[in-house]
């Protein structure tokens, strides 16, 4: 029989918002960072992962120039 894990919280989670996400981080439960047009799945994945400082500022710049 397989047993069912319950997921692991994730810290930060994208949300809905009029005109398109916004990251929500539920430690600080405050909103994180800017209005995305498109969904950041890549930035969640790497501030919920190794959270490389370097790569999240590459993910940053490219989803701020998409909204351009």
């Amino acid at each position: 029989m397989l047993r069912c894990e319950p997921m692991a919280r994730r810290r930060y989670v994208a949300r809905g918002v009029q005109g398109g996400y916004r990251i929500w981080d539920n430690k600080a439960r405050r909103w994180w960072g800017d209005l995305y047009e498109l969904c950041p799945d890549e930035l969640l994945d790497e501030l919920n992962g190794a959270g490389d400082y370097a790569k999240v500022t590459v993910l940053l710049r490219k989803y701020r120039a998409l909204k351009r």
